[in-house]
């Protein structure tokens, strides 16, 4: 096995076991205020950079800024309220990952579902649209393991972290919001992978 191959690999075990580190827990922020207008929320984020993904956006959901990961941090994510972070390794199949911990902004990715838009703003304000078709969900046999393999909650079948990493990420163009699932007292309990495909 290569070099390069072995840190893909430990790279999405890491990523897949629940980013390793138990996530933060959520600040009380009181009522939430309602989700600002598209074309306000689009101004906010923008900063110049045409090829810097800078927020994500969907009607009535969720309206976040997205931070990058830093060169030397591939198994960085945020560990702040109100923001995502976008999964650099995923940028290399031609997709666009987005993370983030369920006890913070994670936690709006349950209420996603097939049909939603969602939408990507870059730092110049272009904008590119995609369709939520698809949720996946797994638990995490070994929820502390790094080498746990996954049971699929909606088809009987097992799959090993690669294979997971795979079904939510390689392939057509994609858009795949992450978060861990949290049952039984254990915020790494599962995994969530919202799939979104190119609006047509």
């Amino acid at each position: 096995m290569t070099r390069t191959a072995l840190r893909l690999n430990l790279l999405v075990l890491f990523l897949l076991s629940g980013f390793f580190l138990q996530s933060p827990p959520i600040q009380a922020i009181g009522a939430e205020s309602a989700l600002t207008d598209f074309v306000s929320f689009s101004e906010s984020v923008q900063n110049g950079e045409a090829e810097v993904l800078r927020g994500v956006y969907v009607p009535n959901v969720l309206a976040l800024p997205v931070v990058q990961q830093p060169a030397d941090k591939s198994y960085y994510v945020s560990s702040h309220e109100g923001e995502v972070t976008q999964f650099a390794m995923v940028s290399r199949y031609g997709n666009t990952g987005l993370l983030a911990h369920n006890t913070l902004s994670g936690r709006f990715f349950s209420q996603l579902s097939a049909g939603q838009e969602a939408r990507l703003v870059y730092g110049t304000g272009k904008v590119e649209y995609f369709v939520v078709t698809e949720v996946l969900r797994f638990q995490a046999l070994q929820p502390e393991s790094v080498t746990s393999s996954f049971r699929n909650l909606d088809q009987d079948e097992v799959l090993s972290a690669g294979e997971m990493f795979n079904r939510a990420y390689v392939g057509e163009r994609r858009l795949v919001f992450q978060t861990c699932i949290e049952a039984y007292g254990n915020a790494s309990w599962g995994r969530m992978f919202v799939l979104a495909v190119p609006k047509q």
